[in-house]
């Protein structure tokens, strides 16, 4: 199937912008872990990228001229409804989720060996990876719910009733969590078979053996505060939601949440950096540029486990690397925003360096949307097919009757065009969210508009160059 594009110069500019930015974006994500690329746009790279980076510039621009009382009003919430405590049920569905997560084990360890039939490859990598985090961020916190400890322990602790628990400091901030987060990152990059069914139930029995461990002997809060990176990985996602509950329901613009969480740690920071970073190398270390960089052809490429140093190592400076440029843009913004300021009257490095990294959040969390979109339109299939039928023996214990596998859309040119469309939404939605908190965050922060303009401006270079650097990504051709 050929697809082509009329590259006429005497058409207006604006249109070609906007066609480019939006092609841009829609023809690279379609590239998902599991499903090849089967459709490329013949518009010349160098255009569609040089136009959608134009347009985030714009975008940036417009953002630092809006009126102060539009971003106030902007970032306002409404209450829509008190809630009624809601905790024992909470322990319920919490209790219910231990359960099915020992399920899921035994199904991983005796049942099919395929990972496209084995129930437990699917509900990690396509239900919870992906159903479950693009929920996370449209419509809160619902791992809230359904995390398979705080119902355990909360009735552990009724029978044990402990006393005299150690106490992690709190100093120690979120690190334990960061360095676990980056280790499941590079098994999802590195390992050769990380969807295998026998290895996949192991490391989930054992992460979930560990980390009950450590809750019955620190307690759920602290253990799930420091060292449970799925708990405040979830939980930073759902603060992008524009649906906040706890006891009340409160709806506003995305990611408003994050705008009015003032916590202060370098360790969340990063954390959040880390997310970016971590999904930025998943994406680099499978295009033709890198596998040219390490020596490999990636036309006859040899398999992960023939590059297994060269990935830890591209995965460590990546991540290293995007900490440090943002550190440097967050610093060189403080310097100039405090320039001639009095001293009691400048805003330190710390809060501004880790609210600019929340405002980041929604970046990972759009490309994480529109990259795995078309691999969850499979999967998710897949996944009901072993959900009636866990243990492959042809049972249809939801009655749900012979379920075939729908593949074909991928190769149909309206609907994958609609499919780009939707995606290219996405990703330009949540870049235009992450500017507006990054706004909204230096408006807080410091105490004029002048400042506010002068902090974001090595910050609006990053992302410039940034966005750049993802549009490519997503646009490069890939090998792995």
């Amino acid at each position: 199937m050929n697809s082509t594009v009329n590259c006429s110069i005497n058409r207006p500019v604006f249109r070609w912008s906007f066609i480019a930015a939006i092609s841009v974006c829609c023809v690279s994500l379609v590239q998902a872990h599991p499903a090849e690329q089967g459709l490329i746009l013949l518009l010349p790279t160098d255009i569609y990228i040089s136009a959608g980076v134009a347009a985030f510039a714009l975008t940036v621009v417009l953002v630092g001229l809006l009126p102060s009382a539009a971003t106030d009003t902007l970032f306002k919430t409404l209450l829509l409804t008190k809630l009624p405590n809601c905790s024992k049920i909470i322990l319920a569905t919490s209790a219910c989720s231990t359960v099915f997560v020992l399920f899921l084990v035994l199904v991983g360890s005796i049942g099919p060996l395929d990972p496209k039939a084995n129930l437990l490859s699917l509900t990690i990598w396509s239900g919870w990876w992906i159903g479950l985090v693009l929920l996370q961020g449209l419509i809160g916190n619902v791992w809230h719910w359904i995390n398979p400890w705080a119902g355990l322990l909360t009735m552990l602790d009724g029978v044990l009733k402990p006393s005299n628990r150690p106490v992690i400091p709190k100093a120690l901030g979120v690190w334990p969590a960061v360095l676990i987060f980056l280790s499941f990152s590079l098994f999802s990059i590195v390992d050769p078979t990380p969807a295998d069914p026998t290895r996949l139930a192991q490391l989930t029995f054992s992460y979930w053996i560990m980390t009950t461990l450590g809750m019955m002997i620190f307690g759920y809060q602290p253990w799930a505060t420091h060292f449970e990176c799925f708990t405040l990985f979830f939980k930073l996602i759902s603060r992008i939601s524009p649906f906040q509950y706890g006891s009340e329901l409160r709806v506003g613009f995305p990611g408003w949440a994050l705008v009015n969480d003032r916590k202060s740690s370098y360790s969340l920071a990063i954390f959040c950096l880390v997310i970016l970073g971590a999904g930025s190398f998943d994406g680099l270390g499978e295009t033709f540029w890198w596998l040219a960089k390490i020596g490999v052809n990636p036309l006859e490429f040899p398999g992960r486990s023939a590059i297994v140093a060269e990935t830890v190592f591209g995965f460590f400076v990546v991540n290293l690397s995007l900490c440090l440029a943002f550190g440097v843009c967050v610093f060189l913004g403080v310097y100039l925003a405090n320039n001639g300021s009095e001293t009691n009257s400048s805003v330190p490095f710390r809060p501004v360096f880790v609210q600019q990294a929340l405002a980041m959040l929604p970046i990972g969390f759009g490309f994480h949307f529109a990259h795995f979109l078309p691999t969850f339109l499979v999967d998710s299939q897949y996944n009901l097919a072993a959900l009636t039928d866990p243990f492959g023996t042809g049972a249809d214990y939801l009655s749900l009757g012979k379920i075939n596998i729908y593949v074909g859309f991928l190769s149909v040119s309206s609907i994958v065009h609609r499919l780009w469309l939707t995606q290219a939404g996405i990703v330009v939605l949540t870049h235009v969210i992450a500017v507006l908190i990054a706004h909204r965050t230096s408006k807080v922060l410091f105490s004029t508009r002048r400042k506010a303009l002068l902090a974001e401006l090595p910050m609006s270079v990053f992302m410039f160059f940034y966005t750049g650097f993802g549009l490519w990504l997503l646009a490069a051709p890939r090998g792995a």
